[in-house]
């Protein structure tokens, strides 16, 4: 609503219904290809984390604070899951520039599209190409070395 009112205030009420539709379809569309994208890394970084409970917290972290730890229940897991941690990162690392940075501060960061683009100084539809090209070009890296979500 607050969309509509900012930006199309000035219209006349009979086009206001559709243009009201088209930008609650257009929201929701955002919202599922975000949680899609968002998902799928986090399906991935949560097959680190030494427990899995619900907490939210950040699966780097968590690979951190387990290896810290004198607790090694399975070192064949643990080995694994660094060596897997070490092919992302390889493959992060391997991303353009930009592609890298805008990944990182919307994934890592969990900053939202307005932020990443001041903090990248570059426009929200930037930010948004940035990060599909990246997440594609990760995917098909990481499915080429046999890492599955």
């Amino acid at each position: 609503m607050m969309k509509l009112a900012e930006r199309y205030g000035d219209r006349p009420l009979e086009e206001l219904g559709p243009v009201f539709q088209r930008i609650l379809q257009n929201g929701i569309n955002d919202y599922f290809r975000r949680s899609k994208v968002r998902n799928l890394w986090t399906t991935l970084l949560s097959a680190f984390s030494p427990n899995n409970d619900d907490e939210g917290g950040d699966p780097i972290e968590a690979i951190g604070a387990e290896s810290d730890s004198s607790f090694f229940a399975a070192p064949h897991k643990q080995e694994e899951q660094r060596q897997t941690l070490g092919v992302i990162e390889e493959e992060i690392a391997k991303l353009p520039p930009r592609q890298r940075e805008a990944f990182l501060m919307r994934y890592w960061e969990e900053m939202d599209i307005a932020e990443t683009a001041v903090a990248m100084g570059c426009s929200e539809g930037s930010v948004k190409t940035h990060c599909s090209r990246a997440t594609h070009t990760l995917a098909a890296a990481l499915r080429a070395r046999g890492i599955e979500p």
